[in-house]
């Protein structure tokens, strides 16, 4: 059985302040069994984060640099980030596919650098909504999927997360319906499969469309959903820990 991933998106949000909230409640909260937590924080925050926040939580970056060093002024590495303790990093976030102009090819170097640095690389995929009112969603996120996995070796593409997220439900208040997000999810787990039956079994796919303490254990219960990329409900720590326990 995969274990339930909740990882917390702060995006360009975030304080010194804020990191000490959490470091406090979560060093007094148990995560139910079997629950794993992890928090993409902004990168001036990581080192305070992994030094303060209880060693159960992981610690991961926002995104990386798809070079290892160099003349990158405002890059920032992956071995930079393995520096820190950083254990994960998200990738392909549609954010950055269309506020930064980060296309398959993009995202495929920074997997690669991510895995390289001993990274576990979190690959964002999702559809616009325009897309899905194409009828064009699953040949969207299989495309963006198959870019990644046909580049990578059978062990590297055991170490990747995946996590769905529908641009048209990312800030929004919109979520896709438990049913539809499952879809996805299932067609996602079956092109997998089409790789390697092992991996449809053990790949982590998170939903990552506004999922909110009020809507999280529905959608958790869907057989194909591992967990969840929690964006504005990260940054209040009781919705985070509310959200854990419904996973577990």
């Amino acid at each position: 059985m995969r274990a339930p991933l909740i990882a917390g998106n702060w995006k360009m949000n975030g304080s010194l302040e804020l990191v000490a909230t959490f470091a406090e409640e979560l060093s007094q909260t148990a995560l139910p069994d079997g629950v794993d937590a992890a928090l993409m924080v902004p990168f001036p925050y990581l080192g305070i984060a992994r030094s303060r926040l209880p060693e159960a939580i992981s610690i991961g970056a926002q995104t990386l640099s798809d070079q290892p060093s160099g003349a990158f002024t405002g890059e920032v590495s992956g071995t930079m980030l393995n520096d820190l303790g950083v254990q994960m990093v998200l990738v392909g976030h549609s954010e950055r596919r269309t506020l930064f102009g980060e296309d398959d090819s993009a995202v495929l170097a920074r997997v690669q650098a991510a895995l390289e640095a001993g990274l576990v690389p979190v690959l964002c995929l999702g559809e616009t909504l325009e897309e899905r009112d194409a009828e064009r969603t699953e040949a969207v996120v299989l495309g963006q999927l198959d870019a990644v996995l046909d580049a990578l070796s059978a062990d590297q593409r055991q170490r990747l997360v995946l996590a769905y997220e529908p641009v048209w439900a990312i800030g929004t208040g919109r979520t896709a319906t438990p049913e539809q997000a499952q879809q996805v999810h299932a067609a996602i787990r079956a092109r997998l499969a089409s790789y390697d039956s092992q991996l449809a079994e053990t790949m982590k796919v998170l939903y990552g469309g506004s999922m909110k303490p009020s809507n999280a254990a529905e959608l958790l219960a869907q057989p194909d959903i591992d967990g969840g990329l929690i964006g504005g409900a990260s940054l209040q720590v009781d919705d985070f820990l509310a959200i854990c326990q419904s996973a577990g």
